[in-house]
Order: structure tokens, then C-alpha cells, then sequence
């Protein structure tokens, strides 16, 4: 399974967001959209990427507020990405390694789409279970060993 494959399930609506918008004003597109991250956007390519993680950590630093702090200072602004191309496996391995729950989907400069860590699992789930019912299918019409070889006759 790829990442496209994810995508095409998923859907293809973005949130983005400027770095130079006011922290407050993300984190309220955040709350507002209930979602867990923006791809952080500068004149069409991807400088960042904003998450509650990112969001907890700017709050902690500025006294308990968002302050007058901008995405900018919170965001990470090295993203692990994939491509639409990308295995599942390697997609796993690498959200794993650097503890990515997003993950921003490119195709060279281009976004894509986003995929969080609950998509891919999502993804694993619904493919073990197909193939779960594929395989309970095969068996319930596995052939008696009656049915498999006629009996001979002395």
C-alpha cells in the first residue's frame, strides 16, 4: 500500500496556514477545524509544519499564552515528508523514528495532502481486516475431502 492510496480514501482538503500569522490565530483555525496540525506555507512552498505538539511547547515558553509570538517561532521547520509514492512501511518507520504524528505530502515542490499517524493506522486495520474476510471466505468454501478425490472402487 502507498501513501496515495491513503490520500484517495482520505480526501483531499488542506489547511495551511503563513508563517508570519499570528500564533493565535492558528491555533484557533486549529480548534475551530478540529484538527491536529497546518502545513505552514511562504510563497508557495513548505517552510513548516505547526502541531499541537509545537503549539504546547510555544505556550510553555511564553508564560501559560500565546503571546504576540507568530507560527514562525513555533512551528518545526524541518517536516519529515513522503511522497504519494512512498510504501506504508516506510511511512510507518519514519513517522516512528522522528515521532511524527503529520506528515506533509509532497510531490517535488507540491503539497499533496497531509496524513497523520491515525490515517496509516487506519489504513493497516482496514487492510488486515480485508484480508481477514478474504481469507475466512477461502476457508468456508474449502472443499470437503469427500468433494477433493473420488473414492475408488475395488
Amino acid at each position: 500500500m502507498k501513501v496515495s492510496d491513503i490520500l484517495r480514501v482520505k480526501g483531499n482538503t488542506l489547511y495551511t496556514v503563513s508563517p508570519d500569522e499570528p500564533l493565535a490565530r492558528a491555533i484557533e483555525v486549529m480548534a475551530d477545524k478540529d484538527i491536529g496540525s497546518l502545513v505552514v506555507m511562504e510563497h508557495g512552498d513548505l517552510v513548516g509544519m505547526l502541531t499541537f505538539r509545537e503549539v504546547i511547547q510555544a505556550i510553555v515558553r511564553n508564560a501559560h499564552a500565546p503571546g504576540a509570538s507568530t507560527v514562525r517561532s513555533a512551528m518545526d521547520d524541518h517536516p519529515t515528508t513522503c511522497t504519494l509514492e512512498t510504501e506504508l512501511d516506510e511511512v510507518r518507520r519514519m513517522m516512528l523514528e522522528r515521532h511524527a504524528r503529520y506528515m506533509p505530502v509532497m510531490d517535488k515542490r507540491m503539497l499533496m495532502g497531509v496524513i497523520s499517524f491515525y490515517d496509516v493506522a487506519k489504513a493497516v486495520v482496514d487492510s488486515q481486516n480485508f484480508e481477514n474476510r478474504m481469507l475466512k471466505a477461502y476457508i468456508r468454501d474449502w472443499p470437503s475431502s469427500e468433494d477433493e478425490q473420488p473414492s475408488a472402487q475395488l
